[in-house]
């Protein structure tokens, strides 16, 4: 087990990059404007168990897709496809880190425990058949960021808007409808089709799609934010951060469709990852700095 902690090809199959996606947990305590300690150390206990259970759940996929990972153009360099990590390793990190996770969860609440269970069923019917159903793809990825979001509450037993968890669950379909076109848009540039269930989608189709949810998730972002009488946000106060969510949107949009021209303004990225753009864009960066500042000035200033 020692040397399994120092493989580093086994670590990077654990994808610690995509750890950034439980962050969400935060969520519910951050709206709470709560400042205890308590909150925070059930939410933070809350999201070191989704980072160990998404890891080991990464393991099995990447085991699941040996076959498919050799073809595709960047996924043939994992360690597991590329065979300088053995399934047998793979897996069994994969059942440790499954453990850790739940025994994590044990020493939060029963709740956390249930959504963990919920998350990783979800997940490895994703991985062994949904993935390959349209639509029912895509709803699976939301359906693991709007369980992130739930878990946060249920941590440490505050209140969540019914407003925000749509909210939630629609930016991260939005997410998930991006991240399918851009698939499909480097699969048809390649000549190669590198997942089963591009061949059911369109780029029209899915822009389509994109227009529906990136609409409705402004709307019920929107509506949350109009604050406690529409049974939102605490304060009303959080309007301010609608402008942000929307110019958020609009920069996701324009750098994922690749088609401007590379300057000292703009970096194009191109990938079929979002956690991509998000992480390496300055300006959604900035995007996300300045919305966490006005909420934590919001709590501060605002809220008693």
């Amino acid at each position: 087990m020692k040397y399994l902690f120092f493989n580093k090809n086994l670590i990077s199959s654990c994808r610690p990059k995509q750890w950034t996606k439980n962050l969400l947990v935060f969520s519910a305590p951050i709206f709470s404007f709560k400042y205890v300690p308590d909150i925070w150390f059930s939410a933070f206990s809350t999201f070191i168990g989704f980072c160990f259970l998404s890891s080991s759940i990464y393991l099995i996929n990447d085991v699941l897709d040996i076959k498919a990972d050799k073809k595709h153009h960047k996924k043939k360099n994992r360690p597991i496809a590329s065979g300088l990590t053995s399934k047998k390793e793979a897996l069994s990190f994969s059942f440790f880190l499954l453990l850790i996770s739940f025994s994590i969860s044990f020493n939060i609440n029963l709740n956390i425990v249930l959504i963990l269970t919920i998350y990783l069923i979800i997940q490895i019917l994703y991985c062994i058949k949904l993935k390959k159903k349209p639509i029912a793809d895509i709803f699976c990825i939301s359906a693991g960021f709007l369980l992130r979001a739930v878990s946060g509450a249920l941590s440490a037993q505050l209140e969540i808007s019914p407003w925000f968890l749509l909210s939630v669950a629609l930016l991260a379909l939005f997410l998930a409808i991006e991240k399918r076109k851009a698939e499909l848009r480097i699969s048809i540039s390649k000549g190669i089709v590198t997942r089963e269930v591009l061949k059911f989608y369109s780029v029209n189709l899915l822009s389509k799609y994109e227009n529906i949810v990136a609409t409705s998730s402004f709307v019920s972002y929107s509506l949350w934010a109009a604050g406690p009488s529409l049974n939102g946000a605490s304060t009303s106060w959080m309007l301010l951060t609608v402008p942000l969510v929307l110019i958020g949107i609009f920069r996701y949009q324009l750098l994922s469709e690749n088609k401007i021209q590379n300057n000292e303004n703009f970096i194009i990225i191109k990938s079929e990852n979002p956690e991509d753009i998000l992480l390496q864009d300055k300006g959604i960066r900035l995007i996300l700095i300045s919305w966490l500042l006005v909420t934590i000035c919001i709590g501060i200033f605002v809220l008693p």
